[in-house]
């Protein structure tokens, strides 16, 4: 019996890589508001019913916040990855990097239904990824980011070099 050798995963350095985070006066309105919900509950109820909305109220905010900021995106290994989405950068054929105004005009009432959008209200800038697979009905992604002409380029030089 031979042993195989051990196998680990080569992954280049991401030419663009981002978390899309609440900005903290989003943390503190919530935290505000779970505050003054469970605060509301203490002030009826004495024993268990006092304490229980503070264990369980603040805890679930902070959840829940994290979860609404847990979106990754990235360019590496050739290919855009969005959250788990992932998206081979030979099937773009172009990235429009895309202020509030575009992106508003992009997502509104003339909006193709079956775009891939992950969109982030707190985010102002996005890009559009058009995308050239003929096997897929999806026209474009449009993706929120800070920074979007950083990551239309790391996206057209990911193309570029899978080409």
């Amino acid at each position: 019996m031979s042993a195989s050798p051990s196998r680990t995963p080569t992954t280049a350095a991401p030419a663009y890589a981002e978390r899309l985070r609440l900005p903290w006066w989003l943390w503190l309105a919530g935290l505000a508001s779970a505050a003054l919900l469970a605060l509301e509950v203490w002030m009826g109820g004495d024993g268990v019913r006092a304490w229980l909305p503070f264990a369980v109220l603040l805890p679930a905010t902070v959840a829940g916040l994290a979860w609404l900021g847990r979106i990754r995106i990235a360019v590496t290994d050739g290919e855009l990855r969005v959250d788990d989405a992932r998206l081979p950068a030979h099937f773009v054929a172009d990235v429009i990097a895309l202020d509030a105004d575009g992106r508003r005009e992009v997502l509104g009432v003339g909006a193709d239904p079956l775009a891939f959008v992950v969109q982030r209200p707190w985010v102002s800038g996005a890009v559009q990824v058009v995308l050239d697979d003929p096997a897929d009905p999806t026209p474009f992604w449009v993706v929120s980011t800070r920074h979007p002409v950083e990551l239309a380029e790391a996206l057209l030089a990911a193309r570029d070099a899978a080409r």
